[in-house]
């Protein structure tokens, strides 16, 4: 495959040449550095190679160019290459354009010029978004692949979670074309008995369980060792916090995740209000971050569930899927949430074929040219309806309330009302799914009365259900399940028949010293990213404190 391309664009042919050279310097053994002189000349030359299906890692433009601006070029470029970084190469003076170009043209970073030196102002910030773009590209794909049917609720946990891990696959609907059944009639397998997993090494996996997939592809299914200082349930940004501050200080820590690391957070299309990422970023792209910063600290992520926990002295022991323990001195519990079902006729049903929980991002492409039905009105549903706009040709959202101004963030709200086919249903609700093989119907309630609408797709967003069934009685947790910490325990009056230490519990420390907890599954908590990253990283600190005690 020819290396992918960097185009750097300005008309002054001596900045021009100096990016060229700062850019062939550091990335020149593994992209290939372009050049043009002018907007027209670079929307011509993406033009090109797009005819020859080149990939285009990254543009960079300077904004005051005769005849048309690097804002106008980096728009237009969105339609041929809408996943290139773009960087807008500014004068002082154009700070503000640049900021207004985020929204307008998406660019993904804007450098004041000059720049020098390259290795403290240009290449940090072009490595991290090629790394970013390295995440998301597809080459011409010769690995895993995966035959299935849409409809199929095993097909889309599947792809779920191959997608979430950062697994290249292709997928093959045996309902599209005749490839499918061409390879699946190649290697004598049952087209009634899907999915099925093709490996790069020629052996196939049938509906395997997801164990035993994350083992063949590559990820880690046991824990190297038997002791940790930390054990830390959950790989969403709580988890991940915990996992980079524990690692980084030098405590040993295990990450015990059964799907993938970035957790619900991680299904998110776009989060624009996290700090430090000006044009937003996804779920995806922030968990990928957290595991590789994680990883380099030296922590370690295991692919199971937890199933239990028990306490032993000083020790804490938490019980495994595959029927495993791994035991350390500390425990934070992150599990998170799970959005709750709906409790209508149909839904379990037709639960991934048709219906999804979350965003279901795998789904997307899917839904090209349809119309999708999203519940909920909190920000993961306002981000869901953006994300699928993109594909649908219209989006419904139903909401139960008045609208989506007590549960949602204003510039999510605002966006919406600026996507022409994203429509907002107020005090609409679904009281019934229809389908045989998969989703065909619902049957809506609104204010003008109940009416059944054509769908073949519905995202749910309705509340959060705590992950803690698995957990011992010890653990307090409050009369929804969610778990109980610090001072919050005193209100519960029962702290005192369960805690036998001379000190107060830590603030974030559950009813069993040394087992703390953070994020979204703690009783009381802010469901936002930010939050649950702070809950992770001071959790830490608290087990320091802990530790410091034996």
């Amino acid at each position: 495959m020819a290396r992918p391309i960097l185009l750097a664009v300005d008309d002054d042919v001596s900045v021009l040449e100096a990016v060229v050279q700062d850019l062939r310097r550091q990335y020149g053994a593994t992209y290939r550095v372009m050049r043009a002189a002018s907007g027209p000349a670079a929307l011509d030359t993406l033009a090109q190679l797009k005819s020859r299906d080149e990939p285009v890692a990254l543009l960079i433009s300077d904004q005051r160019m005769p005849g048309m601006s690097g804002v106008e070029m980096l728009e237009r470029a969105l339609t041929i290459y809408p996943d290139a970084r773009r960087i807008l190469l500014t004068a002082y003076a154009d700070t503000e354009a640049a900021i207004r170009a985020i929204n307008t043209a998406r660019i993904h970073y804007y450098l004041n010029k000059p720049w020098d030196p390259p290795e403290e102002k240009l290449y940090p910030v072009v490595t991290d978004l090629l790394e970013d773009w390295q995440a998301g590209f597809r080459p011409p794909f010769e690995g895993l692949r995966v035959i299935g049917y849409r409809w199929s609720l095993n097909d889309h946990r599947l792809r779920n979670f191959l997608s979430r891990n950062h697994v290249p696959y292709r997928w093959i609907d045996v309902s599209v074309g005749d490839e499918a059944l061409t390879l699946l009639k190649s290697r004598e397998l049952d087209p009634e008995k899907l999915p099925v997993v093709l490996l790069s090494d020629g052996s196939v996996l049938v509906d395997p369980d997801l164990e035993t997939l994350a083992g063949r592809v590559g990820l880690r299914v046991q824990a190297a060792q038997d002791f940790y200082d930390i054990v830390v349930v959950g790989a969403g940004p709580a988890g991940l916090a915990a996992a980079v501050y524990g690692a980084s200080e030098g405590l040993r820590t295990v990450v015990i995740e059964p799907e993938a690391p970035g957790g619900q957070a991680g299904s998110s299309s776009r989060i624009e209000n996290y700090l430090g990422f000006p044009s937003g970023v996804t779920g995806a792209d922030l968990g990928r971050r957290a595991y590789a910063q994680a990883s380099r600290f030296g922590a370690e992520f295991v692919t199971q569930r937890a199933t239990g926990m028990r306490v032993d002295g000083q020790y804490r022991f938490l019980q495994l899927a595959d029927g495993r323990e791994v035991s350390s001195h500390c425990v934070l519990l992150a599990p998170g949430v799970q959005y709750r079902k709906l409790d209508i006729p149909g839904a379990d049903r037709l639960t991934g074929r048709g219906i999804y929980y979350g965003a279901a991002l795998v789904e997307a492409l899917a839904c090209k040219g349809e119309e999708v039905f999203m519940v909920g009105g909190a920000n993961s549903a306002g981000q869901a309806a953006l994300h699928f706009s993109k594909y649908a040709t219209k989006v419904t959202m139903l909401v139960r309330g008045e609208g989506l101004s007590a549960t949602m963030s204003k510039y999510l709200i605002d966006e919406i009302a600026r996507t022409s086919n994203i429509v907002v249903e107020a005090r609409s609700q679904v009281i019934e799914a229809i389908g045989d093989e998969h989703l065909t119907e619902l049957r809506l309630r609104g204010p003008a009365g109940e009416v059944q609408a054509p769908a073949s797709s519905l995202f749910v967003f309705i509340g959060a259900a705590p992950v803690t069934a698995w957990l011992p009685p010890c653990i307090m947790r409050d009369e929804k399940g969610f778990i109980l910490a610090g001072p919050d325990m005193r209100n519960d009056g029962k702290l005192p028949e369960v805690w036998n230490e001379k000190r107060e519990p830590f603030l974030l420390e559950s009813s069993v010293p040394g087992v703390f907890v953070a994020g979204d599954v703690r009783s009381g908590s802010i469901k936002r990213v930010a939050s649950a990253v702070g809950e992770g990283s001071i959790a830490v600190q608290f087990m320091h404190q802990y530790l410091a005690g034996f």
